[in-house]
């Protein structure tokens, strides 16, 4: 059986998806609305296409490409009107100047090992492998699975990252495939959980209670935006599950940075937060040294 998914970015020598040298294949589709998400574009499970005006050379090839009539040229002007929009992708296979592109593509786990076994002397070299991202990569669970199931068996170190909400299920399916689970942790108090990322944490807590007590690797990865989750409350709940998995591989502070605010604009979606800033150096190692004073030395920044 043949399987594929919907992948949106393959990005090859990351060094910031795990350990060593590593290639991030990131899913489409997440079941978390987080305010602060830095790629809105892997939200949606379907096929989006982003517009960059600064790029366009206004030659009318989509116009013509288009059969939905979504792109006109008025007065000199390129307009893209996505309410026509059927996310086709002819018009992007049109545009020569990269204005137009494509979010989302079905591929089979075939063709998506063929791009990760093109670094494999780096990752011999580094320690590195394939990291499984997303979105999240459990919304699309056997592709996931069969994707992991063929990185191991050409010996690849595997890791996942995860936002924590999904059926036990599948995750007791890959876990004999995966050897470091990044583990999202994005707000200790449930509520405010379901404020700022659409749901509550309680599935989250207990699918990584789940994974820990099945010996599984963990690394908790916790985004932390001032005003928002970056509280004493949540600091402190960090400390307390530091304590309560002394195992954890390690806890990556992910400090908040704006540069998805423009993926906003060229994908026609609703930034939440257009105003928040690039968390300033000095307040993020703040949060460290205040996790070390509770005792939680693993803390570091992500």
């Amino acid at each position: 059986m043949t399987f594929t998914g919907m992948v949106f970015d393959i990005q090859r020598t990351s060094l910031h998806d795990g350990p060593g040298i590593r290639t991030a294949v990131f899913l489409k589709g997440c079941p978390l609305q987080c305010a602060w998400c830095h790629n809105p574009e892997s939200q949606s499970k379907v096929k989006e296409v982003s517009f960059r005006p600064e790029s366009c050379a206004v030659c009318g090839d989509c116009v013509s490409t288009c059969q939905h009539g979504a792109h006109s040229i008025v007065d000199g002007v390129h307009l893209y009107d996505r309410t026509l929009c059927e996310q086709c992708g002819d018009c992007v296979e049109t545009c020569l100047y990269e204005a137009l592109k494509l979010a989302g593509k079905e591929l089979t786990v075939r063709e998506v090992m063929t791009v990760v076994l093109r670094d494999r002397l780096f990752y011999e070299q580094s320690g590195g492998g394939l990291t499984l991202s997303g979105g999240e990569p459990m919304l699309q669970p056997e592709f996931s699975l069969e994707l992991l199931k063929a990185a191991k068996a050409e010996g690849l170190h595997t890791c996942l990252d995860t936002c924590g909400w999904t059926s036990q299920r599948a995750y007791e399916q890959v876990l004999p495939f995966v050897d470091l689970f990044l583990f999202d942790y994005k707000a200790t108090d449930p509520e405010a959980h379901k404020q700022w990322t659409g749901v509550s944490n309680e599935l989250i807590l207990s699918n990584l209670d789940f994974l820990v007590r099945r010996g599984a690797s963990v690394r908790l990865r916790c985004p932390l935006v001032p005003g928002i989750n970056a509280t004493p409350e949540h600091l402190a709940g960090i400390s307390a599950l530091s304590k309560r998995y002394p195992d954890l591989d390690g806890i990556d502070l992910m400090a908040y940075h704006n540069v998805g605010n423009s993926k906003y604009e060229r994908y026609g979606l609703n930034n939440p937060l257009p105003d928040l800033q690039t968390t300033e150096d000095s307040i993020r190692q703040a949060w460290v040294e205040e996790l070390h004073a509770l005792g939680c030395m693993k803390a570091a920044l992500g």
